[in-house]
């Protein structure tokens, strides 16, 4: 039984790479700088500042305040889960892979590891959470999706990161959001009263 699931999990493993290596491959050279400016974690903060905005214009100042706290919250413990996990798998990232590296377009290279990918754990969880907020409040709020989406391909395109540790990353990222959502609740029927 443990041959079998060996092999299950060396099949995946391996599938996994070479997807990395066809969706890596699409990228070219007119579109390196557009990717590049995505992956930055930092050309978001005028959306983080919209967001904020959104959230005080439908809750006010003092519960927004607080779900600005939680979403603080949201994202050092996102972060902090991500380093255990990547620390407890090891999976090297494609850009240091020796296999790889020399086959794929890496337009970065970080060290450390890559299972699973931070930036679509935290860009999930965050959406997940502020949709879940917002969206009573503003019809179109669904459409901030697109942010993590393009944010979690970027570093497939970027290769520093495999298919299975986004997608991994996207569903820890909405586990974590729904769960924040969940707490936000509580805190603001105990803000209410």
């Amino acid at each position: 039984m443990l041959f079998v699931q060996q092999n299950i999990w060396d099949e995946l493993i391996r599938q996994d790479r070479e997807l990395l290596v066809q969706l890596n491959a699409l990228g070219s050279d007119k579109w390196d700088a557009f990717w590049l400016l995505v992956t930055n974690q930092f050309n978001w903060i005028p959306l983080f500042l919209f967001l904020f905005f959104l959230l005080f214009k439908a809750y006010g100042w003092k519960k927004g305040i607080v779900l600005v706290l939680i979403a603080a919250l949201l994202v050092t413990f996102s972060d902090q889960l991500v380093n255990l996990i990547k620390n407890s798998v090891m999976r090297l990232r494609p850009n240091n892979d020796l296999e790889l590296k020399t086959i794929i377009r890496a337009l970065k290279h970080p060290h450390g590891f890559s299972f699973v990918s931070g930036h679509s754990t935290t860009s999930f969880a965050v959406t997940v959470f502020m949709v879940s907020l917002l969206r009573k409040h503003y019809k179109y709020i669904v459409f901030l999706f697109l942010w993590p989406m393009l944010f979690a391909y970027s570093r497939i395109y970027c290769g520093v990161h495999f298919p299975i540790d986004i997608f991994m990353g996207m569903l820890l990222g909405i586990t974590i959001g729904l769960l924040f959502y969940r707490f936000s609740q509580i805190i603001l029927r105990k803000v209410n009263s």
